[in-house]
């Protein structure tokens, strides 16, 4: 449980920042920093843009390349072409993140670095292990980046946050139903080797227990199937859990997600306050320290309510001074 708690720390910080990763003192490399790290310039948007249209033209090439109708001929030279090409052109932006930097193993050794590096190695891999170019669709991964650049996503990422904070706060529920879950599965795979036995298909306890995943979870490929009286009796029982099972997480996070919808507004006053040792105001909602300096963030007051005056009928019986 502590592997998920810790997710959202790792996440922040290791984000490839100004801070964490280092301004450039050469002139052309902090050019090229700017261009391929910053996206408040329009040189940056325009970066993001065409990398992110880049990244959805090479997948669509790798699911093109995977249907046997459409990898014919030359056709299929075609796409391996395309295919290399996005390699190529994913490799130079790879080498150019790592040169504009002045501590590149930071960004190699960051969430963002290692899904990029990710998305370039299946293509080199696809040279000894020709399946491993189907391997590419990992660079889906790289479109999270970029949801911030385009206006109309970028309202997606408060609601894209607070699902993770629900997933965060629920883990813990989360794992104990599924060791409950775990338990009974393991049980009653148990139980139908026993009554229905290898004569009916269930060959070992391994196999009742994948019977016992696939009628709890409501799939019931049926491939196996069992043939006694009891044995029925016991999946239909697991049938009429499985309703009820597949409820518990839904829940279970949907409780989590109206209570983070309630605590918006008390954490949404932190989202835009200006620390006041550094001027940084692009902060979390839920954040309490500055994430450049570090500095303790104060919430922004209200306006303070003006004096209330004296109402004319009041100010008529208010005595004045005598002035000599």
């Amino acid at each position: 449980m502590r592997l998920f708690a810790s997710l959202p720390n790792f996440f922040r910080d290791n984000y490839p920042s100004a801070e964490r990763l280092g301004v450039p003192v050469a002139r052309w490399r902090e050019s090229i920093y700017h261009t391929v790290f910053e996206t408040n310039t329009q040189m940056g948007k325009s970066f993001e843009r065409y990398l992110t249209l880049a990244i959805v033209l090479s997948l669509g090439v790798v699911i093109a390349h995977s249907i046997p109708e459409i990898s014919k001929g030359w056709r299929e030279t075609a796409l391996r072409a395309l295919e290399w090409l996005f390699t190529l052109a994913f490799t130079v932006e790879y080498g150019l993140r790592l040169i504009s930097v002045r501590k590149p193993w930071r960004y190699a050794l960051s969430f963002y670095g290692i899904v990029d590096l990710l998305a370039i190695i299946p293509a080199y891999l696809a040279i000894f292990f020709p399946d491993a170019q189907f391997l590419a669709v990992v660079r889906a991964l790289r479109l999270v980046r970029t949801f911030h650049i385009f206006p109309v996503l970028r309202g997606f990422l408060d609601e894209y946050l607070m699902l993770g904070r629900a997933l965060q706060a629920s883990a813990r529920k989360i794992f104990v139903f599924l060791s409950v879950v775990a338990v009974l599965v393991f049980i009653t795979g148990t139980l139908m080797f026993v009554i229905e036995g290898p004569e009916h298909g269930f060959t070992s306890v391994p196999m009742g227990i994948y019977w016992a995943i696939s009628t709890v979870t409501t799939v019931g490929y049926g491939d196996v199937t069992p043939a006694t009286s009891l044995g029925r009796f016991f999946a239909s029982v697991m049938m009429l859990l499985g309703w009820g099972i597949l409820a518990v997480p839904t829940g279970i996070v949907g409780a989590e997600i109206s209570r983070g919808a309630r605590d918006t507004g008390t954490r949404a006053r932190m989202k835009g306050v200006e620390c006041q040792a550094c001027g940084e105001n692009r902060h979390e909602e839920d954040a309490r320290f500055c994430r450049r300096c570090g500095t303790r963030l104060q919430p922004a007051m209200a306006p303070a309510r003006p004096a209330p005056t004296d109402s004319p009928a009041a100010s008529q019986h208010a005595p004045t001074a005598e002035v000599d």
